[in-house]
C-alpha cells in the first residue's frame, strides 16, 4: 500500500536537455504514474502527451457561449423590431433577418471571446501566486536553462522511496523532495 505523506507534494527530477525530460516522462508513463507535471524553459515537443495531457472543457464551454451570444443577439434584435417598435420600412417584413446578421455574429464571437479567457484563467487555477515547487532551490533555473519532472504524492502508485528510486535510475542531475 503506498504511503502519502500530508506534508509532502512530490519528487522532483532536474535534467539537463529537453530530450532527457522528455525521456523520463515517457519512462515514468510507461511506469504507471498519472499524476506528475513537467516544467522547462520553452515548449518541448510531446512533453505534454508523455505527462499525460488531458482534454480541455473549454471548447464546450466556448461553443455554448456563442450560441448563447448569437441567441441572445439574434433575440435582442427581433424583439426591438418586431414586438418592441415595429417600424415598416419600405415595404420589408419586421422580421428582416438579413439585418440582423452583423450584430448577431458580433455578439457570438464577443461573447465566445470573452468566455474563452475567463474559461482559461478559472481552469488553469490562475492566479497562482504560490506553488510548492517553488520551495526547491535548483527550480529557479527552470525559466534559464534546466528542465523538471515532477511526480506527485497524489499519485495512487506513489511510495516516496521508490519513487524517488525510479526518478533516480533515469540519471537526472538532481532529485528533490518537494513539500507543501
Amino acid at each position: 500500500m503506498p504511503t502519502v505523506e500530508s506534508s509532502l507534494h512530490g519528487i522532483m527530477a532536474e535534467f539537463n536537455t529537453p530530450e532527457e525530460v522528455l525521456n523520463a516522462a515517457r519512462k515514468a508513463s510507461e511506469h504507471g504514474y498519472t499524476r506528475m507535471d513537467a516544467y522547462s524553459p520553452f515548449p518541448v515537443e510531446g512533453l505534454s502527451e508523455a505527462v499525460g495531457f488531458h482534454k480541455t472543457r473549454i471548447p464546450f464551454i466556448v461553443l455554448i457561449a456563442g450560441l448563447f451570444g448569437a441567441v441572445g443577439g439574434f433575440f435582442l434584435q427581433y424583439y426591438a423590431a418586431v414586438i418592441g417598435y415595429p417600424l415598416n420600412v419600405g415595404g420589408r417584413p419586421l422580421n428582416s433577418w438579413p439585418s440582423f446578421i452583423p450584430i448577431t455574429f458580433e455578439l457570438t464571437v464577443l461573447c465566445a471571446g470573452v468566455t474563452a479567457a475567463v474559461a482559461m484563467i478559472i481552469l488553469n487555477g490562475l492566479p497562482m501566486p504560490y506553488h510548492p515547487v517553488f520551495n526547491v532551490p535548483a527550480f529557479e533555473r527552470v525559466t534559464r536553462d534546466k528542465f523538471f519532472l515532477c511526480i506527485e504524492a497524489a499519485d495512487p502508485k506513489f511510495d516516496q522511496a521508490m519513487t524517488e528510486n525510479f526518478l533516480k535510475s533515469l540519471h537526472p542531475a538532481g532529485v528533490s523532495v518537494v513539500e507543501k
